[in-house]
Parts: structure tokens; C-alpha cells; sequence
């Protein structure tokens, strides 16, 4: 279990290719709780957004290693797929 960082410190400190849905993991869990409390109504979802910076320092992030593992392996296929692409297109356009 890791600590939720701030989107500042996790755009310094984390690969982009691994977070999820391309997205912070604070932006993530703030509209879950926002989420949570314009449908609920909650009192607890409120007061927590009130004091976000206090909060979200006691929030865990469970994020499994093959997960990470494997988002990293999608982004990278990601990346390869233009850089491939293009090889093809040039090989159609040399014949």
C-alpha cells in the first residue's frame, strides 16, 4: 500500500504509463467523493472534501505490482504501434 500523492508529487515521481485511466490518483479518489456525495448526500464525503489536504494524506492507494506491470507493458505497446505503422507505410510507398 502506498500513499495517495498530490497530482504535483505524482507527476514528478511516477511514469505516466502507469497510472490509471491516465489520470492522478488524488483527481480519481476527489471525483469519487464528489461523486459519492452529490448522489448520497453525504455529511462524512463533505467534510473530507472540506479538508482535502488533510484528508487525502490519510487515504491508502492498493495498487497490485502486475497490475502496474501491465499497464506499463500497454502503454508501451502503445508507443510502438505509430513507430510501426509508419515503418509499413514507408515500406508501401518504396514498392
Amino acid at each position: 500500500m502506498e500513499k495517495v500523492l498530490s497530482a504535483a508529487e505524482q507527476e514528478t515521481a511516477l511514469p505516466r504509463a502507469i497510472w490509471h485511466r491516465d489520470q492522478t490518483d488524488e483527481a480519481q479518489l476527489k471525483k469519487l467523493l464528489e461523486d459519492h456525495h452529490r448522489w448520497t448526500g453525504s455529511k462524512r464525503a463533505r467534510d473530507l472534501l472540506d479538508n482535502w489536504n488533510t484528508a487525502r494524506a490519510k487515504f491508502v492507494k492498493v495498487f497490485p505490482n502486475e497490475y502496474k506491470r501491465a499497464l506499463g507493458e500497454l502503454n508501451a505497446a502503445k508507443a510502438a504501434k505509430p513507430e510501426a505503422t509508419a515503418k509499413a507505410k514507408k515500406a508501401v510507398a518504396a514498392k
